[in-house]
């Protein structure tokens, strides 16, 4: 599978857990098909008063990923990831990134 996956993540790798928040996660974990790994800070975003959904939203387009796992994604967010050509799971919390990852190459979590 080589789609780009981006995960709200409370930390930079695959050990580390799910951030349940989009907007405001820490970061996001985008992994490519071949399990390459890179981190965007989301640094930015979570000291905004508003909009750090859509502009967490945008950072992911631009990354390339066509998914996003997460636990919870608000709608104006959602809104702008779908008009991205993002897919959005929720759910995603209380697994690690790579757990999420796998999950959703499996099958479990599309």
């Amino acid at each position: 599978m080589n789609t780009i996956i981006a995960v709200s993540s409370e930390g930079p790798g695959l050990d580390d857990a799910v951030d349940p928040r989009f907007g405001r996660a820490a970061g996001f974990v985008v992994v490519d098909g071949a399990g390459g790994t890179r981190y965007l800070d989301n640094g930015g975003s979570q000291a905004m008063a508003h909009g750090a959904g859509i502009e967490s939203a945008r950072r992911i387009a631009e990354a390339g990923a066509k998914v996003l796992l997460s636990g919870v994604v608000g709608p104006k967010a959602a809104s702008a990831l779908a008009a991205a050509g993002v897919a959005v799971v929720e759910g995603m919390e209380g697994l690690t990134v790579g757990e999420a990852v796998a999950r959703y190459r499996a099958g479990q979590g599309a």
